[in-house]
């Protein structure tokens, strides 16, 4: 799994133009994973969010002050290992906004 972390876009105040292109560099990058078979799904994420927390379930709104970065979306995606999922995440559209790509290894558990 590919994790994107980076700032909100709203925050960055691009311009609709801007975002315009840089939503077309994200469907390039995900057609390109598409066409070579290896993207299995992946989604966009809001930025405001709930977080239950502690033995009380006290519930808290987002998004979060101690937040500097948020967890943007993420893609999962079918490679022989996290070595392979490094190169895929060679296009990752966001880096030249300080864009960070965490790759992390999904746990199959048998039932």
């Amino acid at each position: 799994m590919m994790i994107f972390i980076g700032a909100d876009y709203e925050e960055l105040g691009l311009s609709p133009d801007q975002l315009q292109e840089r939503m077309g560099k994200w469907f390039a990058w995900g057609g390109k994973m598409k066409n070579q078979g290896i993207l299995r799904g992946g989604e966009a994420l809001h930025a405001n969010a709930k977080r239950v927390s502690g033995p009380d379930r006290i519930v808290s709104d987002g998004p979060f002050v101690e937040m500097k970065e948020l967890i943007g979306g993420y893609y999962t995606v079918v490679a022989e290992n996290a070595d392979a999922v490094v190169k895929i995440a060679e296009d990752f559209p966001d880096y030249d906004l300080g864009g960070t790509v965490e790759i992390r290894e999904i746990i199959k558990f048998e039932q």
